[in-house]
């Protein structure tokens, strides 16, 4: 006679979580817990550099596509020029002669960007008045072509040849430590010193009264040598600056798929 209870092999064993499994699951809630563990102002700071890369990189974009509009990079900006790029004592787009160079915002009028301040600025996520975007662009002689990126058509007449082989634009160092006008030093301190222009935000203190020869002194001294590195708030290695920069290759690349160059 058959039983209806189940057979003992039907009857199924609930399952248990494995070592993997267990092991998973603590890391996630590990990590959870280390994100509570962050103060508030902390997580309000790292947020709002995450948002001044991605204005950067919005930034990138439109410098780059002014480029290919012009046949030039723009000048930088200065304080009383409302945004626009700023040319010196007879400069101009034909001569390409900024008035600054090193030392200028970001010409976000010019750009066609938005949204603007009352002056016509763009201003990083601390939004202070110190917290307008920067912009450097070389000043290079390349080809024996004088402000050969910033000059409309500059590029074209210096050559492909002659821009690749080039051997300074701006430098970006990891540290100042070595750092002088000429560049960062030992080779290893160089991240590169083929940056056609760079763009930054000086972040939550906004540039104010950094300390002589420190890495956030060093990205305002106008010399054409900036420093990009880790945040720190250790005493005397304060840094919060947040820098974007595009060397001279990735220019000419983004002009000659435009049919701007050669």
């Amino acid at each position: 006679m058959k039983s209806c209870w189940p057979f003992p092999e039907q009857v199924r064993r609930p399952r248990g979580f494995t070592l993997i499994e267990l092991m998973v699951a603590m890391l996630i809630l590990a990590i959870l817990a280390a994100g509570l563990t962050l103060p508030l102002s902390t997580q309000l700071q790292l947020r709002r550099a995450e948002e001044a890369r991605r204005q950067l990189e919005e930034a990138k974009e439109a410098i780059l596509g002014f480029a290919v509009a012009h046949g030039r990079l723009p000048c930088p900006a200065t304080a009383g020029s409302r945004g626009n790029e700023s040319f010196g004592a007879g400069g101009s787009a034909e001569n390409g002669a900024c008035e600054t160079f090193h030392a200028g915002l970001l010409p976000a009028a010019s750009l066609g960007l938005a949204p603007l301040d009352g002056e016509g600025f763009a201003r990083d996520p601390w939004g202070g008045s110190a917290n307008r975007i920067r912009y450097a662009v070389s000043p290079a002689t390349v080809n024996g072509v004088t402000h050969a990126l910033t000059r409309t058509h500059g590029m074209r007449s210096a050559t492909l040849h002659g821009l690749g082989a080039q051997a300074h634009y701006l430098h970006i160092c990891a540290t100042g430590l070595h750092a002088h006008a000429g560049g960062c030093g030992p080779a290893v301190h160089q991240l590169t010193r083929r940056a056609a222009f760079l763009i930054f935000s000086t972040g939550a203190n906004g540039g104010e009264s950094p300390p002589p020869g420190g890495d956030e002194y060093r990205n305002l001294d106008d010399d054409g040598v900036f420093v990009a590195r880790e945040p720190s708030n250790a005493p005397g290695r304060e840094f919060d600056d947040v820098l974007h920069w595009v060397t001279i290759h990735l220019v000419v690349s983004r002009m000659v798929s435009a049919g701007r160059l050669p």
